[in-house]
């Protein structure tokens, strides 16, 4: 990172953080105006007491809630961290676990439940990555700061709040994202509030402790949002050259007679196949892989709206049925990493003698800014981004 970048983003950050201070010093009485809310929605005084004892204004939400990435991730490398040969493996030992849930999960809500797994994958590693931040805490800063959008979080606040007064779910136990998101398939608590359910029959909606009341409430989720069983998310697709990518997207969906007439194929050049209104992804542009969408791959994408995001549930849950992943190759010169191979990556740079924390396959700023001197060295560009060609002048020495 340059100097100049650096300041740039530190400037906005300066300013919110100073911006936080009036709400930080005004949160003792900013939680006695929240206690009379709760109490109009149902929540004793005692489960207030309870859930906001010890609790402070937390300066690292803040901090996080007006991060400004500097770094854009790559469809390819978001792709091959979230869908790689580990999570598969391990996707498919979750299955085997919680067969009977999620076989129930897949008959009551007539969801596929290798795209229940899939959700769960990606969103918690199968339960393994539930999040830190107390919810209570995190909630109660983002309403009670100069947050543009602390009408929502005190909405959120009040869901959580209701969990824990109708006793789902032990305080101690609500922790997860910055912004609220939390359990194993990471509902924000106004969403489980609308669509938890209790699938394994103990009366308590527990996403966090419970995988099959996880699975069963995303499964009640992706119903929600209109999955269709027996319709599929959709499949890769080849497409003619001089394709114009403006016609791509998952909004403009038009028959499969529409993109057949102009050109598109499926990957052996078959014609396409499929019924009602299909979409076309082209997320890497004209020259990288391409995918035709149905309906169902809008409901996946209700659940973290981002195509991106969308598509690696889409791709994984084609592999957790031992379908093949993405065929087409990426167009990039220098190969996106697995998580494996980001873990190398990092004990490569520990090696090196650089502080990058735990080699743990997630690549956060220490990561960026020891690939970038490593690049420097290398007479590349310094990008900071973990590809197959450093890792490769890594394992070179």
């Amino acid at each position: 990172m340059t100097p100049r970048t650096r300041s740039s983003l530190a400037i906005p950050l300066l300013v919110g953080l100073l911006a936080a201070a009036p709400a930080r010093a005004d949160f003792e009485s900013c939680l006695s105006a929240l206690q009379s809310e709760a109490a109009s929605q149902g929540v004793s005084a005692q489960t207030f007491r309870t859930a906001t004892r010890g609790i402070a204004f937390d300066d690292k939400v803040i901090e996080l809630s007006q991060a400004q990435p500097e770094f854009k991730t790559p469809i390819w490398d978001y792709m091959a961290a979230l869908v790689d040969d580990e999570r598969v493996e391990d996707g498919r030992v979750a299955m085997r676990q919680h067969a009977q849930a999620l076989a129930l999960a897949e008959s009551r809500y007539n969801v596929d439940r290798h795209v229940i797994a899939a959700v769960w994958g990606v969103e918690s590693n199968f339960g393994k990555n539930l999040g830190k931040m107390p919810l209570v805490q995190s909630l109660a800063t983002l309403t009670c700061s100069n947050n543009r959008r602390r009408d929502y979080f005190r909405g959120e606040l009040m869901a959580t709040l209701r969990i824990i007064e109708r006793g789902d779910i032990e305080p101690s136990r609500l922790t997860g994202s910055w912004a609220g998101a939390f359990g194993q398939t990471q509902f924000m608590p106004s969403t489980y509030q609308r669509l938890a359910v209790d699938l394994d029959g103990d009366g308590r909606r527990d996403v966090v402790d419970s995988a099959a009341d996880a699975v069963g409430s995303t499964a009640n989720f992706l119903r929600a949002a209109k999955w269709q069983n027996g319709l599929g998310w959709g499949y890769e697709v080849r497409l003619p050259r001089g394709f114009n990518t403006a016609a791509a997207g998952r909004k403009n969906k038009k028959s499969v007679a529409h993109w057949t007439s102009l050109g598109v194929t499926r990957l052996d050049g078959r014609p396409l196949s499929g019924e009602g209104p299909v979409g076309i992804l082209a997320p890497a542009g004209a020259d990288g892989p391409a995918f035709l969408v149905t309906k169902n791959f809008d409901a996946i994408y209700s659940y973290n709206a981002a195509e991106s995001y969308g598509l690696a549930i889409a791709v994984l849950s084609d592999r957790l049925k031992g379908r093949p992943g993405v065929q087409t190759a990426w167009p990039t010169d220098d190969p996106p990493l697995s998580r494996a191979e980001r873990r190398d990556l990092q004990s490569r740079l520990t090696a090196q003698g650089y502080d990058v924390g735990e080699p743990d396959g997630r690549v956060g700023s220490k990561t960026r800014e020891a690939i970038k001197d490593v690049e420097r060295k290398l007479g590349m560009p310094p990008t900071g981004r973990p590809g197959g060609k450093v890792l490769e002048a890594l394992r070179r020495g």
